[in-house]
């Protein structure tokens, strides 16, 4: 199986539908992005078995959180695939809150509010 095929599949199982929402925002200004995300992140990144799934997400999130306010749409989307993976609302808020060390008080506390949302949402 490709890469690209890897990447599908575990892009979907992850984030349902993210490859055609990025064909469709951005295909038309860079033909191609979709495709080379799924591959790249996914297939090239995600799905190595070097880390756990679970921990990639650790890894993602802790990132994300720690680069401040401007990663908040991708820190959602990571939050929901942190789920999926196995991550407690508890551990995703604890990585979080480690970040206030390395990213400072408002990136974590712009964090914990990315998550609230995101845990309100599976409530619904």
């Amino acid at each position: 199986m490709s890469t690209y095929e890897t990447g599908k599949t575990l892009a979907e199982a992850m984030n349902p539908g993210m490859e055609d929402a990025l064909r469709d925002r951005y295909g038309h200004l860079v033909p191609g992005l979709a495709e080379g995300i799924v591959d790249w992140a996914y297939g090239r990144h995600y799905a190595d078995e070097t880390l756990s799934l679970r921990d990639r997400y650790i890894a993602t999130i802790a990132a994300l959180t720690a680069q401040g306010g401007q990663t908040r749409p991708q820190l959602k989307v990571n939050i929901a695939g942190g789920r999926k993976a196995g991550l407690s609302q508890e551990e995703i808020a604890a990585v979080i809150w480690q970040m206030a060390l390395y990213g400072g008080l408002p990136a974590a506390i712009n964090g914990l509010n990315a998550a609230l949302e995101v845990f309100a949402e599976e409530e619904v």
